[in-house]
């Protein structure tokens, strides 16, 4: 299975996820030239940008140790972008989020996990 295909896959195990709590899923892999964000979710009038890490085993560390300062600038951009096309003006509030799934299929959620990194 290619890695595209297998993203996809844990990918849609997030949204399936957060679905399940409440959240409603407005975009998959939104992608700009500046970046991509794996999902982007509603709740509660909260605009919410989604990275999703896969680890198969901790040799390979902990997949929300994988998104470092480099990954997050590149999510703002994405957002930024994305809020100024179909956010502005409707004063939804934005966190950024990260849900790591390891390789027992353990999902773990980090609600506001950066800040804007502009």
């Amino acid at each position: 299975m290619n890695t595209r295909r297998l993203g996809a896959g844990y990918e849609a195990a997030a949204a399936d996820y957060l679905t399940g709590r409440g959240y409603t899923i407005l975009e998959r892999n939104y992608r700009t030239r500046g970046g991509e964000i794996d999902l982007i979710a509603e709740k509660g009038g909260m605009l919410v940008y989604v990275e999703v890490k896969f680890r198969s085993g901790a040799c390979f560390g902990d997949p929300l140790e994988a998104v470092d300062y480099r990954k997050q600038k590149r999510i703002s951009r994405a957002a930024a972008f994305h809020y100024a096309r179909h956010g502005a003006g409707t004063e939804k509030n934005v966190r950024f989020d990260v849900i790591g799934i390891y390789g027992d299929g353990q999902i773990r959620h980090v609600e506001n996990a950066f800040d804007y990194r502009g």
